[in-house]
């Protein structure tokens, strides 16, 4: 009978989530032009000053993927101080569930948001002449799957300690920049200064790029298997910590 609340309290969680991402058409299209904007411009002007030439966009779309992710995660953390705002989160957490159900629920909501963009950024790769195989296909897919878990997590936990929308504007930027310009999503992490190699090592980001590298350009620094088992490692710690931050979140 619990099993069944608790499953019920999930499915509420995730269907609200979701119906507040079909709603905003708006951000579907503007998570989809940035990384597409960033290939064509970035990806245009910066291979013609390498030795790469078109090779570079392919080079850094992997990093675009993980882009995705990142941002839309963080537009999850923002909801958080919204429903706080309109006392829905209060509403929400007398009611008889736990803060944990309430964290995951939300958490599947948000990754289900971040897939789907990523994914349709996924799909239009192949009109870009990505060399995707279908086993290359489905890892990418796993992979940016495993990936979300955390850093929905860590959007949730942003946004559970943030009581107005510009502090959480402010604090997520000085996030989310760094994850993404820290990864090797624009340049290839074998030829950094060993400084800036050991930000990029703690940076999960990096280990996702460099998983989509190895799936779908057949280069990489590391594993795919290693790539995937540092994301896991993250995931697990953001889990318990996003847990830990509903468990003590104020309204």
């Amino acid at each position: 009978m619990r099993i069944k609340k608790t499953l019920k309290g999930l499915y509420a969680m995730w269907y609200r989530e979701f119906k507040v991402f079909q709603r905003e058409k708006s951000r579907v299209i503007s998570s989809l032009f940035l990384p597409l904007l960033w290939f064509f411009i970035f990806g245009g002007s910066m291979g013609s000053m390498t030795t790469m030439g078109d090779n570079y966009k392919i080079f850094i779309f992997p990093g675009f993927l993980v882009m995705t992710i990142i941002f839309a995660s963080m537009f999850n953390g923002a909801y958080i101080v919204w429903d706080k705002k309109v006392d829905f989160l209060k509403e929400v957490l007398i009611a008889p569930h736990s803060r944990s159900v309430a964290f995951f629920g939300k958490t599947l909501g948000g990754m289900t948001d971040c897939l789907l963009q990523s994914y349709i950024l996924m799909f239009i790769g192949i009109f870009l002449k990505i060399p995707y195989t279908p086993v290359s296909f489905l890892l990418s897919m796993f992979l940016l799957f495993a990936l979300a878990i955390g850093l929905v997590g860590m959007g949730l936990i942003l946004g559970s300690f943030m009581d107005s929308p510009e502090g959480f504007g402010l604090i997520s930027s000085l996030v989310v920049y760094p994850l993404f310009l820290f990864s090797g999503a624009l340049y290839p992490l074998d030829k950094l200064p060993a400084w800036l190699k050991i930000i990029t090592h703690i940076d999960p980001a990096t280990y996702a790029v460099d998983g989509l590298r190895n799936v779908i350009l057949g280069t990489s620094t590391h594993s795919f298997l290693f790539n995937l088992a540092v994301i896991a490692c993250f995931d697990i710690f953001f889990v318990i910590a996003g847990t830990w931050a509903f468990k003590r979140m104020k309204l």
